[in-house]
This record gives structure tokens, sequence and C-alpha cells, in this order.
């Protein structure tokens, strides 16, 4: 097995690493809390950000709480996200696509730690029930309430008893009431609308805190009927331990920090939100399931768990972006068929904005079969891009190269119109007066249509060796922009590799030769452009005698 044992000793890695920032000032969470974290989001790049974890908190009115809250410990950066998953950074696609392929089950065990605390009956109201939790206010100004935004909800098909896990916000409404903001094409409504029609609620649990690889599995739009806490063993490379909840008919991680157990009424909805989507907008409110709470579990030292979500970039967009890649190249891979290497999906507009192929095309219509391919999936995209191997799809400025350079938008662009809106309130006012609640998409092949001159950087060896300089000089750190060396591209003669061979070895003038055998006699009377174009058209003549050859 690869995963920890429980929350408090990845916090104690965290805090090994140096990604761990301890506030110990006394934080109120109804008004400071999110902002102070919100901050790193909003002015320092993902390799600086940090976790937090908040000792001291109290509320608005006053009230202390004894449990502290984590924010940012998941997913505050890729590094964070990777150290969750035991592993580097480089090796997360790998993890990833194994557990995807291979789901491993849970076992069931008879105790485990997440109910060594135990309120029911009396004892829930007379603990304060949610009130006990230092729950925060995402968006204060804005946000109507607390909200969990980090909770695991756990709820089985009636029918098949099939489990499902899901992360999604829940509005505090009282000591025992929740909101759950499932949306239309949630799991947890189709399993609300089987209860529905049997006449009965739908029993529900919801899990914080445990090993980082429960809440990876629970973001991610995996297909109905897949268990996400088999795909969450996955991740860990084994088993998780579960135990059987106190009052519902549920099983949930027994190394989770605290489990809030409760149905949820199949026949009755009501208003929830306002709330902040990831399409960085404030979304009004719809209405939604409600969660009575009967029973809250937790060790004898839990840590709440908060995730910064919201407007991204966030700690929401960056824990769904590893795994939404995997599961689109993965896709392409295996049922497109074409040679995809990366799908990058830009954290900034994770949600459903902008996704980027990197492909090797083998034939002349996978850039399109690509492009095409991705058009089914869950996660809804705006703009979809295809580039080149030599094109790094996660960084912004190549993209924008490519498609500038190697890209005939009258040719190499389509739009593909009534796509859907995502389901929420913010659709009827996409728009504007329109009220139009369709969306459409943007198609674009950046790849080269044929062999091309070369990158015009400096080769690969003359950059490595004037970087050890800079190390040597003490310049400030590098962080490299993919180009940052020369390569070709296809088109490129060997005379032209003799010539730069020869200036690099200071025989440049015999270079001249080669320029002089290329003059020609203008004879009188002649126009530039003329004998411009011809020597041109000749010279494009040859390149194309020597095409196919590649370096990188």
């Amino acid at each position: 097995m690869a995963y920890y044992k429980n929350l408090s000793e990845y916090v104690q890695v965290l805090e090994r690493e140096g990604l761990l920032f301890r506030v110990k000032k006394p934080i109120n969470k109804d008004t400071e809390m999110h902002p102070l974290v919100r901050w790193q989001f909003r002015g320092l790049d993902e390799q600086q950000r940090k976790a937090f974890y908040f000792e001291e908190i109290y509320d608005s009115k006053g009230k202390k709480y004894d449990i502290p809250v984590l924010i940012g410990g998941l997913a505050a950066s890729q590094r964070i996200y990777a150290l969750g998953l035991m592993c580097k950074e480089g090796e997360v696609e790998a993890i990833w696509t194994q557990a995807l392929e291979k789901p491993i089950e849970p076992i069931l065990v008879k105790e485990g730690p997440v109910q060594e605390v135990v309120y029911q009956g009396e004892e829930l109201i007379r603990c304060g029930g949610l009130y006990k939790l230092p729950i925060p206010i995402s968006t204060p100004g804005f946000d109507n309430a607390p909200y969990l935004t980090a909770g695991c909800w756990i709820t089985k098909d009636p029918d098949t008893g099939v489990r499902n896990m899901g992360v999604y916000r829940g509005q505090i409404k009282g000591p025992l009431k929740t909101g759950i903001m499932w949306g239309s094409l949630k799991h947890t409504a189709i399993h609300w609308e089987k209860c529905n029609e049997r006449g009965i609620p739908l029993d529900a649990a919801i899990v914080l805190g445990g090993p980082p690889c429960i809440t990876y599995a629970a973001v991610q739009p995996v297909p109905y009927g897949v268990d996400e806490v088999a795909l969450a063993g996955g991740l860990a490379r084994g088993p998780l331990e579960m135990v059987r909840c106190k009052t519902v008919d549920l099983e949930v991680p027994a190394h989770a920090d605290i489990v809030i157990e409760g149905k949820i009424p199949s026949d009755y909805l009501e208003p929830d939100g306002p709330f902040g989507e990831a399409h960085g907008y404030l979304d009004p409110g719809d209405l939604n399931g409600v969660f009575e709470v009967t029973c809250i579990t937790h060790k004898r030292n839990p840590i709440y768990v908060s995730m910064i979500s919201q407007l991204t970039p966030s700690e929401s967009s960056k824990i769904k972006q590893s795994a939404y890649e995997t599961l689109a190249l993965n896709h392409l891979i295996k049922n497109v068929g074409v040679a995809a290497r990366r799908v990058a999906l830009y954290e900034d507009l994770l949600n459903r904005q902008v996704a980027v192929i990197q492909i090797k095309k083998e034939k002349p219509d996978d850039t399109w079969r690509a492009l095409e391919g991705l058009l089914p999936s869950r996660v809804i995209h705006k703009i979809i891009v295809c580039v080149d191997e030599d094109i790094d799809p996660h960084d912004a400025q190549s993209l924008l190269w490519a498609m500038a350079n190697r890209c005939q938008p009258h040719r190499d662009m389509k739009i593909v119109p009534n796509r859907p809106l995502p389901w929420n309130p913010i659709r009827y006012v996409a728009d504007g007066e329109h009220y139009d609640v369709t969306d459409s998409t943007l198609l674009v092949d950046a790849t080269l249509k044929a062999p091309f001159p070369p990158v015009a950087l400096p080769k690969r060896p003359f950059m490595e060796r004037a970087r050890e300089i800079w190390d040597e000089l003490g310049l400030p750190k590098l962080n490299p922009r993919p180009p940052w060396s020369g390569y070709s591209l296809g088109m490129w003669p060997d005379e032209a590799v003799i010539q730069a061979d020869n200036a690099v070895a200071g025989n440049h003038s015999q270079n001249a030769e080669y320029s002089s055998r290329k003059g020609i006699k203008v004879p009188k009377g002649a126009k530039f452009m003329d004998l411009k174009k011809k020597y041109l058209a000749d010279e494009l003549a040859e390149l194309k005698k020597h095409a196919g050859k590649k370096d990188k």
C-alpha cells in the first residue's frame, strides 16, 4: 500500500517538506480564514503555494473551536497533490491510469478511529451538531452561510447497492441540517430519484479528512456505477478499510477524521445558495436536496478540512486537473484510436473552458478525430486545440504561438453549435438579454500541415552551456519557457547545416563563397520583386527535396 494511515500523518509530511504554514494567530472563520488563503491563489506562483493549518479559530459571535482547520492541504499546488498520492509530480498520470484500469475494492473492519467519538440522539443535540465544527465562510460578503466544500458524500443505488462518492457543496442551514448541491448530472441525484420512486429517504454520509486519496477519487467524473472508494484504493495501491455507520446503512473510511451521517428526504427540495462557482461568478442558487443529520462521529483529535473553490485557480480546480487530463488522454488513445501524447486542461480555466491535445499525427484525419473525440466528454470545453509534439500543451505562450503560426482560421477552425451550458442558474444570464441556454465549442487544428524551417533559437548544446555560465554568474533563477532551444521541423537542407557548423567553428568566411555561387546577373529593366519571387520559388523547391528531417 502507498497511502497515509491518516490525515495527521500527511500533515506531518507536508510540514517536513516545507509545504505547511501553521497559523497560530486567532483567526475568524467567518471573515478572515478563506480570504487569507485565497491571497496565495491571487498573488503567488503555483510553486509558492502552501497548505494552511489554523490552530486558533473563532467565529463572528466570539465562539472558539477546539478542532483545527486545514486548507490547501489537498491540492494548493501540483507538488502538494503529488505528495498526497505519495509520488513525484511526473508519476501522477501513471498512478491515475493504473487506478482507473484496476480499482481496488475496500475491506470491511469492525471498528476504526473515525468512531472514537460518537454523537447521536440527545448527545448530538447537546454537542451543537454541525455548529461544533469550524466550518468557514468561503466568500465573505457574498455567501449566505458557511459551506462544506471538501465533504465526500457517500450514497448507494437503492436498486444495485453500488456505492457513489462525490464532493458536493453543502450549505449549513442549522445544527442538524445542510443543503446538498448535486446538480443535474451528479450520480447522487440519480440515487435520490430512485428513492423518490420508492417513497423512501436516501441514506447519506459525509466524509471529511482521512487519506487524501479519498477526496482525489471523489471529485472525478467517472462513469455511473464505478465505486469511487475502490478508485481511491487504486490510487492508494491497496484496499481502504471501511466501517459501518451508526445510524444509516452505509460504510465509510475507517481512518477519516469526521463523518456526518444522515438522510436526504426524497419528497422535498429547497433553494441552495448563492455560492461562487468555478466559472468565476456567484451562482444565485437553485432547488436542491436537504440533508438531515442523524449522527456525527470523529477521531479523538480530528482535523477539519476545507477547500478553496470558486474562482479559478483554486484548490478545487487543481484537485480535478490531473485526473481529468488522464481520463481524456485514455479516452483518446483507447476509444478514439489516435496517438495522443498529453492532454492539458488549464487550471485557470479548468471548469469548462480550454483543452489542449498534444498529438503525433499518423494519419491525415487524426487531428480532427482527436478534436471531435473530446466533444462528448462530461468535462465541457469551450475551446479544444490540437498541437504537435514539440508544443508544450500546458504553456499558454507556446499554445498561442502554435495557433498564430500553424493555423489558418478559415481552414483550421470549426465551431460546433448547440452545446449544453452547465446546469446552474448562471446559464440564464450567460448571453444577457438573449437568455440563450446553449453553448458552442471552437475546435482548432494548430498542428503543422507540412515540413517547416527550424525554430529560430540557438541549438540545445549552446543553450545548455549558456545556462551553466548563467548559474556560475549567480544570475536570477531561471524558469525556462518552451521552446528554449532551436530544432528542425523538417525543412532544412544539409548545406544549411554545414554553413551553421562553419559559423560556430569560426569559418563563416567559407559561407560567403556559397552566397557568391547563388548570385545572379540582373538584366537591364528587371523588376526587383519579379526576381525575388523566382528566387524564392526555386529555393522552396530545393528545400522541399530535403523535407522530412527533424531533430529536437
